[in-house]
């Protein structure tokens, strides 16, 4: 006798999967003070980068156990916060400051396409996967993170409020939910909204989206989406909007997402990447992103950490 399983088709969703290289190394990710300072301000950013990116490639080709690792790099330009110059007068200058460091980007993306990226809103998206990690003891006091706009990484001091006749409660401190001991508590804004409800998403949260992107994590139903395009020939547009969300310079340049990221960043974002890593470590990541990369590094015998926000690392160094 002939037996069938039937399943809804809806039960199935199709998760499509992107190409992984096995790091993704950050050049650089700058304000636009610093393109304005002009380019020597460019060109000792890479000066600094270039012997801690060697590093990198020589610290991944070690655990790759002698095979060549693919790694491919990256450089992200702010145009979200304030819009500066063009693309055709930025993107010449920091890729000649680039080679004449003796670096190669790979990649180039615009800040602006962490929030929407070819009419997809990934901040939004990545905000509603935000799953708070209720703190021991917490009575649910404190508002929703899509009410408030902000996220903690434990217990914030409860209000006090005192009242007639009675004595007011005596204070409280924050407490990690995850303290070693002592707590190093953070509570991140990951938005503001205008009085004309007007949102402008926080640089944590944009950061958290560029690190699940170069991670290969983020799907819109089931689609890869912050796909790079290559780039086209002749001029670079005039304006911002005008320039993909992201652009493969390199051709054949290894995979833009990876298993793992790295970015060399200047002291000054230290405080932002740790907000990332509290956003990273409260994300409900997409299931069928996450089981590719758990399938195919397996394949390769590449190990992945199981928390996301461990597959994320930097070298940060003094300020330029």
């Amino acid at each position: 006798m002939t037996e069938y399983t039937f399943r809804e088709t809806t039960a199935e969703a199709r998760t499509q999967s992107v190409p992984l290289s096995h790091l993704s190394l950050e050049l650089g990710h700058l304000y636009m003070e610093d393109f304005e300072a002009g380019p020597a301000r460019l060109r000792r950013h890479f000066e600094r980068v270039r012997p801690y990116a060697d590093a990198v490639h020589a610290d991944t080709t070690a655990q790759a156990g002698g095979k060549r690792p693919r790694i491919s790099t990256c450089f992200l330009i702010d145009d979200y916060f304030t819009r500066f110059s063009t693309p055709a007068d930025v993107v010449p200058v920091l890729l000649a400051e680039a080679e004449r460091a003796g670096l190669s980007i790979d990649y180039l993306a615009r800040e602006s396409g962490c929030a929407e990226a070819d009419k997809v809103p990934l901040a939004q998206s990545v905000a509603n996967r935000l799953v708070e990690s209720p703190p021991p003891g917490s009575y649910g006091l404190r508002p929703p993170v899509a009410q408030s706009g902000w996220l903690a990484n434990g217990e914030r001091t409860p209000a006090v409020r005192g009242q007639a006749m009675k004595t007011a409660a005596a204070w409280q401190p924050p407490r990690e939910t995850a303290a070693r001991r002592h707590s190093v508590f953070m509570d991140v804004e990951l938005w503001d909204d205008t009085k004309e409800g007007h949102r402008t998403w926080s640089c944590p949260l944009l950061a958290a989206v560029w690190q699940l992107a170069r991670l290969g994590l983020l799907r819109n139903e089931g689609e890869a989406v912050f796909v790079p395009r290559a780039r086209q020939t002749g001029e670079l547009p005039r304006e911002w909007n005008e320039l993909a969300p992201l652009i493969q310079l390199t051709a054949n340049a290894p995979a833009f997402s990876a298993y793992r990221t790295c970015s060399v960043l200047p002291s000054r974002f230290l405080p932002v990447e740790h907000a990332v890593r509290v956003i990273l470590d409260q994300t409900d990541v997409h299931p069928g992103a996450l089981r590719q990369v758990v399938e195919r590094s397996a394949r390769e015998h590449t190990k992945v950490p199981d928390s996301v926000a461990d597959r994320v690392s930097y070298v940060f160094y003094a300020g330029l």
